[in-house]
């Protein structure tokens, strides 16, 4: 049972960036390319983002490409069940010996599913690894062209969209992400907190439909916003 364990794969969770392949790292890059099986999130339409971009910075097209399915759900017994076919589906391949590097947009550590697969094989004696990478937030800000924080003494709150009523009055500068699908919502809160004009939006940052809003309280309510939508509120 001991040599089995030993000749196990790695779990690797690699950072992609939020979109534009140039934002990946060196360290992300050399792990795909010595990797022989790569696992990606799949819509039910098919689309794999993650993998799309990073195609842009690495020749993938000799590697077992895994695709993992995750329900755009809040259902948490729905999630669970997701969660352990995934890791069951990556398994297989560490079993043989092969490592699997799981990508992720932004970065690994920061709301991403990752962190659930790691810990259900984490807990059966699996080695899993974490490569940093840009998160979406900090991309936004330099799309942006601004500072998120305004001194060395100013916190900075990162929460997801739907905490915004309960993040808002703290001090310091504000970042809330995942804000498209409830994004009227959201602008009614800002608004109600008298933060809109120092609220900025950018939408699928560094991806061809990628979308700048410096000053939200120009922003349609009734305009939509794509999923990957980041709110940066600045004091």
């Amino acid at each position: 049972m001991a040599e089995k364990m030993m000749n196990r794969g790695i779990l690797y969770g690699v950072s992609v960036g939020p979109g534009d392949p140039e934002l990946m790292t060196l360290q992300a890059v050399r792990r795909l390319q010595s990797c022989p099986v790569i696992a990606a999130p799949q819509t039910k339409s098919g689309q794999m983002l993650a993998l799309d971009i990073a195609c842009g910075a690495v020749d993938l097209n000799h590697k077992v490409i895994v695709p993992l399915h995750f329900p755009m759900s809040r259902d948490s017994a729905v999630l669970d069940k997701a969660h352990k076919e995934a890791a069951e589906t990556l398994r297989q391949y560490l079993d043989a010996g092969q490592d699997v590097a799981m990508l992720n947009l932004g970065d690994v550590s920061v709301y991403a599913t990752f962190g659930y697969l790691q810990e259900l094989l984490q807990a059966q004696g699996y080695i899993t690894k974490m490569l940093a990478g840009v998160p979406s937030f900090c991309a936004s800000a330099a799309r942006l062209n601004q500072s998120l924080t305004g001194g060395m003494n100013q916190p900075l709150t990162i929460a997801p969209g739907g905490a915004a009523d309960s993040v808002l009055d703290g001090p310091g500068s504000k970042v809330l992400m995942k804000t498209g699908r409830q994004l009227p919502q959201t602008l009614e809160v800002l608004a109600a907190h008298g933060k809109l004009e120092k609220s900025a939006m950018v939408c699928n940052c560094g991806l061809p439909n990628e979308e700048v809003w410096p000053d939200l309280s120009l922003y349609d309510a009734e305009r939509q916003a794509g999923y990957f939508a980041t709110i940066l509120v600045k004091e």
